[in-house]
């Protein structure tokens, strides 16, 4: 068996080409990608030299990479158990997990149903909202709610409230199960959007297991970001007409947007909110299912009154030590003044692009910064672009966009933003 990890470049990816099939890409492979060696702070060794990281990861690694307090505390974890079954058995990183969830979550939702990706996060959320309603003898209640220009994962009820326009899984309409769409949500505050989400929900209340949504910001599915006023306009419709409301928090969590939670920026609490990437700071895969009493109690009441859920690695201990210490450190500092300070910088940053040729829009919210333009993006050139100058940027679609780590300081800041220029003026 050889020695992989001393493999030379070429040979190694010649191997992945041959054997390793990567997110969103044919088999085999048509564009060689970057071998990273190791990563430290916000940088990563590549086989073409240090890059300033300015995606986290896809918006995982808050701290950075190689922290020596979540090193740790996977290291102090691994001398207990590194895992053991969630069936019938509990843990303390998961008990304290859940107990750090609950109190730094919106005000009301109590119970939390630990993953083990984002995607398996929204499954159980819309497995949850639709029991609620079986519970209670609604069966007929089984349809979602959602807005155009979503992105909710991968795996089955997920991509069913993605756009099913444009979007990346289009393939799979008339398969997936068949959901109600608005229209995307406008910037600015419109009243007669505002009216169309109200009309809506009450067309279709009778059908409707619950209301799912981005708050605030739109990912993978456009980086568009939209007026707090609609989530609450969202909660009141909801409550008028006894739908639930369930928030995907997964990229916006854990101070992305200037907030905690982007719900907060409406003073807002969903029925049931899903949280992950960031959740252990880029190191693990976790996700939460957070919920209130209502659902919880509305579940225990029914025919089957248990949740029928049950990842294998649900609750890992590693992966719950590793969260509890990345919580730990974002409430530990004042995160809120680091991503203001990446957000001022982004903005000037940035700023430039909007005189680019091809560029249609720049908008930056918190720790995200985003340059769109009016072609598809030439997503190699691009690429190239943002490594010569010294920059690992991912950009999809029309859209050139940044999601740097908390940590990165002002230098590295302008430096992603000008490579994020460089990339749209190429791509």
């Amino acid at each position: 068996m050889p020695d992989l990890p001393g493999l030379p470049v070429p040979e190694l990816l010649a191997l992945d080409r041959r054997h390793v099939w990567h997110p969103y890409g044919p088999m085999p492979g048509r564009v060689d990608p970057l071998v990273v060696e190791s990563a430290s702070g916000v940088r990563l060794r590549t086989s073409s030299g240090d890059l300033v990281d300015g995606m986290s990861s896809w918006w995982s690694a808050i701290h950075g990479y190689n922290h020596p307090v979540l090193n740790e505390a996977a290291r102090e974890q691994l001398g207990r158990m590194s895992h053991v079954m969630f069936g019938g058995l509990t843990h303390e990183p998961a008990v304290r997990l859940a107990k750090l969830l609950v109190d730094m979550s919106p005000k009301g939702l109590e119970h939390v149903f630990l993953a083990d990706s984002g995607s398996v996060s929204v499954e159980v959320a819309v497995k949850m909202c639709l029991q609620y309603w079986r519970s209670l003898g609604r069966g007929g209640k089984q349809r979602l709610l959602t807005w155009r220009g979503g992105y909710h994962g991968d795996t089955w009820q997920p991509m069913s409230v993605c756009d099913p326009e444009g979007g990346m899984h289009e393939l799979w309409s008339g398969v997936l199960p068949r959901q109600v769409f608005v229209d995307a949500p406008p910037a600015g505050y419109e009243e007669a959007y505002a009216e169309q989400l109200r009309a809506a929900i009450e067309r279709h209340a009778d059908e409707l297991a619950a209301v799912i949504v981005e708050p605030v910001v739109q990912g993978a599915g456009g980086m568009r970001f939209h007026s707090p006023a609609y989530l609450r306009v969202l909660r009141e419709a909801c409550d008028a007409h006894d739908v639930l409301l369930v928030f995907d928090e997964i990229a916006t969590g854990f101070g992305r947007t200037g907030a905690l939670f982007a719900a907060e920026h409406a003073a807002v609490t969903p029925d049931v909110m899903c949280v992950g990437k960031a959740l252990t700071g880029g190191y693990l895969t976790m996700a939460a299912t957070l919920c209130t009493p209502r659902v919880a109690e509305g579940i225990s009441r029914g025919e089957v009154p248990v949740l029928a859920h049950g990842p294998t690695f649900m609750g890992n201990p590693l992966a719950a030590s590793v969260a509890c210490a990345s919580i730990g450190l974002l409430l530990g500092q004042d995160w809120l003044a680091e991503v203001k300070r990446i957000e001022a910088g982004l903005r000037e940053g940035l700023a430039p692009a909007r005189e680019l040729p091809g560029v249609q829009d720049v908008r930056v919210l918190g720790a995200i910064g985003v340059v769109q333009l009016d072609h598809e993006v030439d997503m190699r050139a691009a690429t190239q672009a943002a490594v010569r100058e010294g920059v690992w940027l991912r950009p999809f679609r029309d859209l050139v966009y940044t999601m740097p780590p908390y940590v990165t300081g002002d230098e590295d800041v302008a430096r992603i933003a000008r490579a994020v220029c460089a990339a749209a003026k190429e791509g």
